[in-house]
């Protein structure tokens, strides 16, 4: 049994947080909105602190959740004067390589450690336990965080040093990005065409084209629902970040900036909140 803090109870980090209890570890949670946290420990064994200092006091592994780099770096100044040696701080927001690595440098500098670890699976992974998350780090930190992560996790790998985690996210959702794109174009071509989508995609997803996406989305972008996990918001967040990335690296992701361009096309249809699959109301805006 570890004693775990974890920062950050939205639709992800709640269940996490739910999963590391049931796997017998002792947890003290805060969120910035307290009826959150609260309503947490209603659900689950586990401690409220009042502020991130609170919750990180005495504890070996200090879990973040949050939303961007802005409010990664807020956490952080507040828990880092608590970091000492032996803390190990896992961020597994979606935010940017060059914090990671400020934040690597920072808590090493107190004799700390520090993994950028963003995640993959969506809410119904976490809720399920069964997300992937891609490490950036010291090995002998992410070997020490391995277990605990793996409460939740069903695939966790070490990609290189700190930041490499969060490169590796950005490579993930460039890919669903044009998956999403491909994939809304061929619903629209068989609504255009006359074709039934469900036998369509029925036919043919046993060959190439097959894909999550397609297996999980296609039926309901078809009935035009868009309630299923990942915001467009938090979308459009993870692509700025990796376009940020690929014009530091020098890399090409013309497919990823146009389809960033048509998720502020759908926010402006007033879709931030509907789900990644929204794409395809951009071109079929009565959806059967």
């Amino acid at each position: 049994m570890a004693r775990v803090a974890f920062l950050g109870l939205g639709a992800m980090g709640f269940p996490m947080a739910g999963h590391l209890t049931k796997a017998q570890h002792k947890v003290t949670v805060w969120n910035r909105t307290k009826s959150k946290a609260e309503a947490w420990a209603e659900q689950y064994r586990g401690t409220v602190a009042s502020d991130p200092a609170s919750a990180v006091f005495g504890v070996e592994y200090v879990i973040m959740c949050l939303g961007d780099d802005p409010d990664v770096r807020a956490v952080f100044a507040d828990i880092l004067p608590q970091l000492g040696g032996g803390s190990l701080v896992v961020d597994h927001t979606t935010a940017s390589a060059s914090l990671a690595r400020d934040l690597y440098a920072q808590a090493k500098s107190r004799g700390a450690a520090f993994l950028d670890a963003p995640i993959s699976g969506g809410e119904a992974g976490a809720q399920k336990g069964v997300l992937t998350v891609m490490c950036g780090g010291d090995k002998d930190a992410y070997d020490k965080a391995e277990p605990i992560m793996d409460a939740y996790s069903s695939r966790i790998t070490r990609i290189g040093e700190s930041g490499a985690g969060q490169l590796a996210k950005s490579v993930n959702q460039i890919c669903i990005a044009g998956t999403l794109q491909g994939l809304s174009e061929g619903l629209a071509f068989a609504k255009a065409a006359g074709l039934d989508a469900d036998t369509v995609v029925k036919a043919i997803s046993g060959g190439a084209a097959q894909s999550w996406q397609m297996d999980n989305r296609a039926a309901t972008m078809a009935k035009d629902e868009f309630e299923f996990g990942f915001a467009v918001d938090w979308m459009r967040k993870d692509l700025r970040i990796a376009l940020q990335a690929a014009r530091e690296t020098g890399a090409s992701l013309p497919v990823a900036a146009l389809v960033d361009q048509f998720y502020a096309d759908v926010q402006a249809m007033g879709g931030g909140r509907w789900d990644t699959s929204s794409l395809i109301k951009r071109l079929v805006k009565d959806v059967d």
